[in-house]
């Protein structure tokens, strides 16, 4: 199959052990060395804005806004630096990497309709209800809402694993 005639994988990626945990598991299981892939991966993440991350849009100094901004970017190339590094050391070339600014539910949305993704890939952090109510869920929002399929990859618990 040409590589453009495949469907497109987009995985979400952050900075936490679930999401590159859900990377590691699916390069493992769909992009396996030697087998031909049934699709076209990209990685996506989602990196705050300086006004997101303050929590209120217009408040500190310029100059912190910069030292932030340039903080948020250079976290931002580490996860992505760290997307590659696994996907070269299991041999998986031609992966497309994006960085976008945004809340990371609307950026995962947006960035499935933008590609036309077959199949959206997150972690799961796990959280529990109160903690899931209080800070919201990725991969809650985008299984409503995202356009495509949605694959969510929970990290086994340490009790799991024995």
């Amino acid at each position: 199959m040409a590589e453009s005639a495949k469907p497109l994988m987009l995985v979400a990626v952050d900075d936490s052990e679930h999401s590159f945990y859900a990377l590691d598991w699916t390069l493992d299981h769909f992009f396996a060395p030697g087998v031909t892939h049934p699709f076209k991966l990209t990685i996506v993440h989602a990196r705050a804005s300086p006004s997101s991350a303050l929590g209120v849009p217009g408040v500190g100094s310029e100059n912190f806004l910069n030292v932030l901004d340039s903080d948020i970017k250079k976290s931002a190339s580490k996860t992505i630096e760290k997307a590659k590094e696994m996907c070269a050391s299991k041999k998986v070339e031609n992966v497309q990497v994006e960085v976008m600014e945004g809340d990371p539910r609307n950026v995962m949305c947006d960035a499935v309709d933008k590609h036309h993704a077959s199949l959206l890939v997150l972690g799961s952090h796990g959280y529990g209800l109160v903690k899931r109510a209080v800070l919201g869920s990725v991969s809650d929002f985008c299984a409503h809402h995202a356009r495509c399929s949605v694959m969510i990859v929970k990290k086994p618990s340490k009790a799991a694993a024995k």
